[in-house]
């Protein structure tokens, strides 16, 4: 299968997991699940031609481990991201390591230096334990900053931190306090 193929179906998958399943009429449960076969109808009805093993090619292939099948191979999901309103994720609390980082454009930092990391439409601001990572993320947006986030000094103040499957940090927001720059 080609990369652009792959690159194509990762990119509609993460639309309607994360944000609009309705746009193909697909519908998910709380903790963000799926049917596949629905995921294919819904696909099918919008144009797009997908099939288990592509699918299951998207969720093997994918570097940031975006999506998770279940054990059975009948439903599947986005690990985390999600901005619908459907989706309630629970992630368990987690004590971070010392040093979190997150990457962005420039262009937002007057807005960071004033209020902070916030989530925007989405439930968290997602964290990264590796600079590279961090960085690779905010390329996507512009010109990129590194940002580095005191996650074991926000916990002990009382912020909760939680890990999704694919390793990313997630938490409700980072106060300006606890952010400098690389």
């Amino acid at each position: 299968m080609s990369k652009k193929l792959l690159d194509d179906t990762s990119k509609f998958l993460s639309y309607v997991l994360r944000h609009e399943p309705q746009a193909i009429g697909l519908v998910l449960d709380t903790d963000g699940w799926a049917a596949i076969d629905a995921l294919i109808s819904g696909a099918a009805r919008d144009g797009r031609t997908l099939d288990r093993q592509l699918i299951q090619q998207v969720v093997d292939s994918s570097d940031k481990k975006r999506f998770s099948v279940s054990a059975d191979g009948q439903r599947i999901r986005a690990v985390q991201g999600h901005s619908t309103k459907t989706v309630d994720l629970q992630f368990e609390a987690k004590r971070p390591p010392a040093t979190l980082y997150h990457g962005t454009a420039t262009r937002f930092m007057a807005s960071i230096n004033e209020q902070g990391l916030i989530p925007g439409s989405r439930r968290h601001v997602h964290l990264s334990q590796e600079v590279e990572t961090a960085s690779a993320v905010g390329q996507r947006y512009g010109t990129v900053v590194t940002l580095e986030v005191a996650a074991q000094q926000m916990q002990d103040q009382g912020f909760k931190f939680y890990q999704a499957e694919n390793g990313v940090w997630l938490t409700e927001l980072v106060p300006v306090i606890f952010i400098s720059h690389l």
